[in-house]
């Protein structure tokens, strides 16, 4: 006998064991994508100076891509790790861009806030925004966000390990498998022209600031442009005289 929740779940929606397998697959397919990334970071992080035990705590404290790379980008280029420590962080604000959408579509208990908190990043955001019912995309943030955080910081350590037999894992191409991933998870949401467009100016906005300020801020920039698209005032459709709202007149 089915459980009142899944009896809950099937009646809201019907192919809910449809979506649920297929959100598993699709998160443990993106964990192992990036966790090949995480190969990468534990290879570079080892040989820019930090120990495997440093390495392995930084994926499990941070856990974000973006701003591990930049953090020991600057160690390992000789600089400050104060720089290297505020330019992460730069990268990490959008983070909280993310949490801020996410609130209202999760609507979590306040008991498990902290734990998600740690699992808001690129790949899990993603992969919930596209979801059309609150239990398919809660089940798609907690497996993709469980997921890519096994499946980074294996990596990590396995990365940190091998450094020495691997010098330079860029050369394998690991380093673009997390932004192809997200390039896939993205694609979806970009068949309208509006989405085109804002994604369009907002990579032109960071293209172009990249030679002018330091390092994240493009990132920032990109944001903001997303940001004001999407708190602009939209227009309303007046209605149609003959009962049809979605209809406007000449």
């Amino acid at each position: 006998m089915a459980a009142p929740e899944q009896t809950e779940l099937l009646e809201a929606d019907p192919h809910w064991p449809t979506t649920r397998t297929s959100v598993l697959r699709d998160a443990i397919g993106i964990g192992i994508a990036t966790g090949a990334y995480g190969l990468s970071f534990g290879g570079i992080s080892s040989t820019s100076g930090l120990s495997v035990l440093q390495t392995c705590v930084l994926s499990l404290a941070l856990f974000s891509g973006a701003s591990q790379f930049a953090l020991v980008g600057v160690i390992g280029a000789g600089g400050n790790p104060m720089t290297g420590a505020a330019t992460a962080a730069l990268l990490g604000v959008r983070n909280g861009f993310y949490g801020m959408r996410l609130a209202g579509l999760l609507r979590l208990r306040p008991r498990w806030r902290p734990i998600a908190a740690q699992l808001v990043i690129d790949e899990s955001t993603a992969m919930a925004i596209v979801r059309e019912s609150r239990p398919a995309a809660r089940l798609a943030f907690w497996a993709t966000g469980i997921s890519v955080f096994v499946f980074w910081n294996a990596a990590t350590l396995i990365g940190g390990l091998a450094a020495h037999a691997l010098r330079d894992p860029r050369t394998l191409g690991l380093d673009a498998a997390a932004p192809a991933a997200f390039l896939a998870l993205l694609s979806p949401r970009l068949r309208r022209r509006e989405p085109r467009a804002v994604a369009l100016l907002a990579a032109g906005v960071a293209l172009v600031s990249v030679p002018f300020v330091p390092t994240g801020v493009p990132v920032l920039l990109a944001a903001a442009v997303a940001v004001v698209a999407g708190v602009r005032p939209t227009p309303e459709v007046p209605p149609d005289p003959a009962g049809r709202p979605d209809q406007v007149p000449a």
